[in-house]
C-alpha cells in the first residue's frame, strides 16, 4: 500500500445544485461537471499529479445521501475560516474548530444533504 491510500472520494447528494452551491461557498472554490453515463458528477479542483485525493459530488439513483460512515476532510489554511461559512451556506456545524494536538486542528460540519465532513488545518 502507498503512503496515501485514499485516491478518490465521492459525496453522495440528492440535490446536486444545492450541494454545489454549499461546497463552493464553504470552500471558496469552483466545482466542475464531469460527464458520466447515468451519473451526475461535479468534481472538486484536482491535480492528478499532485498528492492527496481527488473527488466529486455524485447524484446517482439508489445511492442516498447522509447516514454514511465515510468522513472526508478538506485541507484548509485555517479551518475556522471555512467553518465560518457553513451555516450561511445552509449547513450545520457539528463541532467547531478544536485541537488534535501535534496534527493541527479540525472542525466537523454537516452539508445541505446530511453528510458530515471535516475541515483540517495546521493552525
Amino acid at each position: 500500500m502507498q503512503s496515501n491510500p485514499v485516491c478518490w472520494f465521492e459525496i453522495y447528494v440528492q440535490d446536486l445544485g444545492r450541494a454545489k452551491l454549499f461546497y463552493e461557498t464553504v470552500l471558496g472554490t469552483e466545482l466542475t461537471e464531469l460527464q458520466m453515463p447515468e451519473i451526475e458528477m461535479l468534481t472538486f479542483p484536482m491535480d492528478m499529479d499532485g498528492s492527496g485525493a481527488a473527488g466529486a459530488l455524485v447524484k446517482m439513483d439508489g445511492f442516498p445521501s447522509g447516514g454514511n460512515s465515510t468522513l472526508v476532510y478538506f485541507a484548509c489554511e485555517d479551518c475556522a475560516t471555512e467553518a465560518s461559512r457553513v451555516e450561511s451556506a445552509g449547513g450545520k456545524i457539528e463541532k467547531p474548530k478544536f485541537s488534535i494536538g501535534e496534527y493541527g486542528f479540525i472542525a466537523l460540519a454537516v452539508d445541505t444533504e446530511g453528510n458530515m465532513f471535516g475541515l483540517h488545518s495546521q493552525k
